[in-house]
């Protein structure tokens, strides 16, 4: 009788590290190459007339949907609006960017996210679900029935595709930005955030003209519950909706790069999921009076709580992942013993920015700032080279990284050494983890 029995596949080996020396090279990185990494860029001139041409058409958009808004509630509604939508904006964009402090992304793409959602998709979404919503009162000959299908079918699935488009834009042309669920959060609550602060305007300035026509005043006011509503119980709605598309792409950018069916359905299922919660967030007073209430109690606070603590969760996973890669590298001699612990911690973090601050200058500050930043992104290039997603560039990309490392490490590595003992962050050696003997450069 066979004693045969199956066996787990072994895994994937462990991406070589190259090992420090005094004055190392870095053969992969092309002397006049494209510093992916590095903090400021020169535009070249095809690159700068592509960013122009964005700002310019942006900045149309922006001026059109001023001019709509305007038509439609008036200058003072427009700054009643104004004044009243930004409320909650810098609330929402702060609680984006601090789930993005382990692997901050540029602050170009969030700029443009934003920009994209209060501008463009603001637009497309005004000019179509109007021309729908008038398509189809016209096409049935009961306008009110037109107005419950433009805001239930309608406007969900127009309002997220022109949301989704900027998480696809940046999802592409900025790929090497996007590397997983929290870039695709981030990315798209920006996006929705810039919406629901056009859509806002629009909302809040139509509800003053109508105050200032029939002469209401005060908490009975149209203004008062248009603010309640949109402001003060559901700031969150637009960006949970569109939070789901970014987790689709999140997932699409973790995944091998074979899996090209699994790439692609994954954002498809993200957006239609986000489709779905918006066209029951606005067909919610099809079930009475309450029906608002009873959805924003049994669906959107759960799902809101539920997002929460993924984002949380992955941006812890996110610091255990620095944990888990960096020791590689500090066996070979880039990083101090005590450096991938206090990189693994963002109270270590601050304490290393504020002790360089204090002893040289907010120059040594801004050069540990990169620092981390650099080894957080080696840190993740390992860990997708691991899953098979790093792409063929990896070992380029990895000596990049290095290089602005070893050009900060001067200032870096003791600053982080105080941070470590400073938070109690004591080093031991992996007992699980054989580094030795990694050298891709060797023949």
């Amino acid at each position: 009788m066979s004693d045969w029995s199956p066996q787990p596949p072994p895994a994937a080996p462990h991406p070589a590290v190259p090992v420090c020396d005094e004055q190392p090279r870095f053969d992969a990185v092309p002397d006049r190459g494209r510093w992916r990494y590095k903090p400021r860029r020169a535009f070249r001139h095809g690159r700068a007339l592509r960013a122009w041409t964005v700002i310019t058409l942006l900045a149309l958009s922006g001026l059109v949907i001023l001019a709509l808004v305007r038509e439609q509630t008036g200058t003072e509604g427009l700054l009643v609006g104004l004044g009243l939508a930004l409320l909650p904006v810098p609330l929402l964009l702060a609680a984006f960017r601090w789930l993005d402090r382990v692997e901050p992304g540029p602050w170009r793409n969030l700029v443009f996210a934003f920009a994209w959602g209060a501008c463009a998709a603001a637009l497309v979404a005004i000019i179509a679900n109007s021309f729908a919503t008038q398509w189809i009162a016209t096409a049935t000959a009961d306008p009110a029935s037109a107005d419950t299908i433009g805001a239930t079918v309608i406007a969900p699935v127009v309002e997220e595709s022109a949301k989704a488009a900027a998480v696809l834009l940046i999802f592409v042309f900025r790929r090497q930005d996007f590397t997983g669920i929290v870039d695709g959060v981030v990315v798209a609550g920006f996006t929705a955030t810039g919406f629901a602060f056009t859509e806002n305007i629009l909302y809040l300035g139509s509800a003053f003209g109508e105050d200032q026509e029939f002469g209401h005043s005060g908490l009975s006011s149209v203004t008062a519950a248009t603010f309640f509503v949109r402001i003060v119980m559901s700031p969150f709605a637009h960006p949970l909706f569109t939070v789901m598309t970014g987790i689709g792409f999140g997932l699409a950018a973790v995944t091998a790069r074979r899996r090209r069916l699994r790439r692609t359905v994954l954002p498809l299922l993200g957006l239609a999921l986000a489709m779905g919660i918006h066209a029951l967030w606005n067909g919610s007073g099809v079930f009475g009076p309450w029906g608002f209430y009873a959805v924003y109690v049994a669906v959107m606070v759960p799902a809101f709580g539920l997002l929460t603590w993924l984002a949380i969760w992955n941006r812890q996973r996110e610091l255990r992942t620095v944990a888990t890669q960096l020791p590689a590298y500090a066996a070979a001699g880039w990083l101090s013993p005590t450096e991938p612990l206090a990189l693994s911690s963002m109270r270590a973090r601050t304490v290393a920015r504020d002790t360089a601050g204090r002893t040289h200058g907010p120059a040594a500050a801004r050069a540990v700032s990169e620092y981390e930043a650099f080894a957080t992104s080696l840190a993740f290039l390992r860990h997708r080279a691991h899953r098979g997603t790093a792409g063929p560039d990896f070992v380029a990309r990895e000596q990049e990284l290095l290089h602005h490392l070893w050009q900060r490490k001067h200032v870096a590595s003791p600053a982080l050494a105080h941070a470590a003992r400073a938070t109690g962050r004591v080093w031991a050696p992996p007992p699980y983890l054989d580094y030795g003997g990694y050298n891709p450069y060797r023949g």
